[in-house]
């Protein structure tokens, strides 16, 4: 009766144990549950650095041409892009330090770099363009059970509505669409993998 007593008391002391560890699990790192939309948009616009491997759809009157894309951002201005499919294109890199831009690709004997750029033109394909944007013009709010949806309006042809999903569970982005005037759907980016404010290495880029 004495040992089932101590077996008790040891099984009891466990479980409460692996109660306060998978509540602290749930209260830290990126996991966002229970925040307001102000607060995933303020996580959003305040990212500082990401790493994301994308797949990336482009629709044109004629065709849609499909591709995968590595991404690296760093604020202030560090950008790098590259290629990874399709295969013909693979390896084309688009880096940009804050002073100079360099598009390279090895396997087709491609470098050319412009020096004291001023800055990165619009990539329309990168999540920090997207928060720029957004901090332009206030954002339209859209919520589901499980997603918000920022979308920014910037009235240009091909770029005129920009929306941006985030699954509310880990403040995580799924996907972003650019649309025409005519909410055609011009871009579709879906995030395969995605880590936010981590540092990047870019000593080995």
């Amino acid at each position: 009766m004495k040992n089932k007593r101590i077996i008790f008391i040891f099984i009891l002391i466990f479980l409460i144990i692996i109660s306060i560890l998978y509540y602290k699990k749930q209260k830290s790192g990126n996991n966002i549950i229970s925040k307001s939309i102000t607060d995933l948009k303020e996580y959003i616009l305040n990212i500082s650095s990401y790493e994301a491997t994308i797949s990336v759809e482009v629709n044109s009157n004629k065709n849609t041409n499909k591709y995968i894309i590595k991404q690296w951002y760093e604020s202030p201005n560090f950008f790098k892009q590259e290629v990874q499919e399709p295969e013909n294109i693979k390896g084309l890199i688009i880096l940009y330090d804050g002073s100079d831009l360099n598009i390279k690709n090895s396997r087709l004997n491609l470098e050319k770099i412009y020096k004291d750029y001023n800055c990165l033109t619009n990539n329309t394909l990168s999540l920090n363009d997207f928060i720029m944007d957004c901090k332009n013009s206030e954002p339209k709010c859209i919520e589901t059970e499980d997603e918000i949806t920022l979308e920014v309006i910037n009235g240009e042809k091909y770029d005129y509505y920009k929306r941006l999903t985030i699954n509310k569970k880990n403040g995580m982005p799924t996907k972003m669409e650019i649309m025409d005037e005519n909410k055609k759907n011009l871009v579709y980016i879906l995030y395969n993998e995605i880590t936010i404010n981590e540092q990047i290495n870019k000593d080995t880029m």
